[in-house]
């Protein structure tokens, strides 16, 4: 049904706080528990329970495996060791589902600009801890999406915001501490949107309880329209994940993916950006077609949600929003900018795009190449034995500017406009994997991606570890 809840039963995982309950290690116990987790997520019959004692093949096998592949499990038919631990894990109440996906029917919000309220408050945080996580937790959505969010403080908001216990007048009661974190419903009108959080749980800023910011993010996906997915990566995976480092909390890809495919991409951030020329040029002769296998990029850089792709005298913009990339004259754009870029990137907090060639950068906002450039990249910090840098990119989390010359990179400290000491560094030392010469680099959803000829490196800065290797034109539909 279109407008029932879906129900967050997440929290963190308790079995090793408790003594070991001898009733757990007998089989009849386990075969309900096993009975009960499928006919709740995974739709089997209640009339079955025959199959689980007496068979080992049957419909119970089949949903064993449709649930341990979906969980990320070894697909046996059985249960074995590792599927009786995740079935004993706190989740998410609501049937799983594959990859991202959200309410039948699609429900989504249809206006862009939406109002929240949070009606009362739980004792376990400061009243301004709590506004931070839920202003936090939406902000998240609103980076990747054209929504944008605002308080209220009476009256009917779009989301309306309630910390409970139990019973709580929409008859799906909370259980007390532990199991049932909060539920959510889809986007409409009354209840719909609306976010309920138990207030038996133990809610903290840290990881030290049940974090407030996590899960919000979790059932605000929920109010925006969002199911839930099978990427054990994502906020939206149906079974809370206490991540250690909060501060470097980015959406996964399928979240984004989900989110997107209801509302689209941000928007640019101001009517300056690079809108003048509305149509594609055809490809020149001698200008790479898009897909082609062997294509390379000179530079790389994201402007105000979109990427860019340099490429001699070219650039292709993807938006997220429209299928097809389009294909322009950098002059078209910019007249006063030189082909064959060697690096570029977006210093996001500032609105302006740097663009490198040679020993030379310039700075861009929207269609504006600013005042006083072109500069020399001497001047941003680099010895004289610099003479071009390969490629370059932003990490607008640490807000600092990673540099690749050859086979060594330096960083520059937005903040203070100065590069770091002990730089240059091994590019193959701290960033394992990539060992060949950078052409291009950007970040994005919290990857760093890495050009070299007809490939692509992602790799994940928090592991230190490359995640996939892809085909440099991937992103243009290839």
């Amino acid at each position: 049904m279109q407008n029932l809840p879906a129900l967050l039963l997440l929290c963190v995982a308790v079995c090793s706080a408790y003594p070991v309950d001898r009733a757990a290690e007998d089989k009849d116990s386990n075969m309900d528990l096993l009975q009960q987790y499928l006919e709740n997520y995974y739709d089997l019959a209640k009339d079955v329970t025959q199959f689980v004692r007496r068979r080992h093949s049957g419909p119970v096998v089949k949903k064993v495996r449709e649930m341990q592949k979906f969980l990320g499990l070894e697909v046996t038919g059985k249960l074995d060791p590792d599927t009786l631990a995740m079935i004993r894990k706190p989740r998410c109440g609501v049937p799983d589902v594959g990859q991202f996906t959200t309410f039948p029917g699609l429900p989504k919000w249809r206006k862009t600009h939406l109002t929240y309220r949070i009606v009362n408050y739980t004792l376990d945080l400061p009243r301004e801890a709590v506004d931070s996580a839920f202003e936090k937790a939406l902000k998240a959505w609103e980076e990747v999406t054209p929504l944008t969010f605002s308080k209220i403080y009476e009256g009917e908001a779009d989301i309306m915001i309630f910390f409970a216990v139990r019973d709580h007048g929409d008859f799906i009661p909370f259980d007390g501490p532990g199991n049932v974190l909060g539920h959510a419903y889809a986007p409409g009108p009354g209840i719909n949107g609306d976010a309920h959080f138990d207030d038996d749980e133990q809610w903290t800023k840290d990881t030290s309880g049940t974090n407030l910011f996590l899960v919000a993010a979790h059932e605000l996906g929920h109010s925006l329209g969002l199911y839930h997915s099978a990427d054990p990566t994502a906020l939206m995976y149906p079974v809370y994940n206490p991540r250690t480092d909060l501060t470097r909390f980015h959406l996964a890809q399928d979240d984004v993916n989900g989110i997107q495919s209801l509302y689209g991409p941000p928007p640019m951030s101001s009517p300056d950006g690079p809108a003048a020329p509305t149509e594609s040029v055809p490809p020149e002769p001698g200008t790479p077609a898009t897909c082609d296998p062997a294509l390379s990029f000179d530079a790389i850089s994201s402007l105000r949600g979109e990427i860019l792709f340099f490429k001699d005298r070219h650039f292709w913009r993807k938006s997220l929003r429209t299928p097809e990339p389009g294909f322009y004259l950098i002059s078209s754009f910019w007249p006063s900018l030189p082909s064959g870029l060697d690096a570029a990137y977006e210093e996001t907090s500032k609105d302006i795009v740097f663009t490198f060639k040679g020993n030379q950068f310039w700075a861009i906002r929207g269609t504006e190449v600013q005042a006083g450039y072109p500069k020399g990249i001497h001047t941003l910090g680099f010895p004289p034995s610099v003479r071009k840098i390969d490629a370059a990119l932003f990490d607008k989390e640490k807000e600092k500017t990673y540099f690749f010359v050859e086979d060594k990179y330096w960083r520059f400290d937005e903040k203070i406009q100065s590069m770091e000491p002990d730089f240059p560094k091994k590019i193959a030392d701290d960033f394992p994997g990539v060992d060949s010469k950078v052409d291009a680099a950007f970040e994005a959803f919290g990857f760093y991606y890495f050009f070299s000829g007809s490939s692509q490196l992602e790799f994940d800065p928090n592991a230190k570890k490359v995640t996939h290797v892809l085909k440099t034109n991937s992103w243009l539909n290839c």
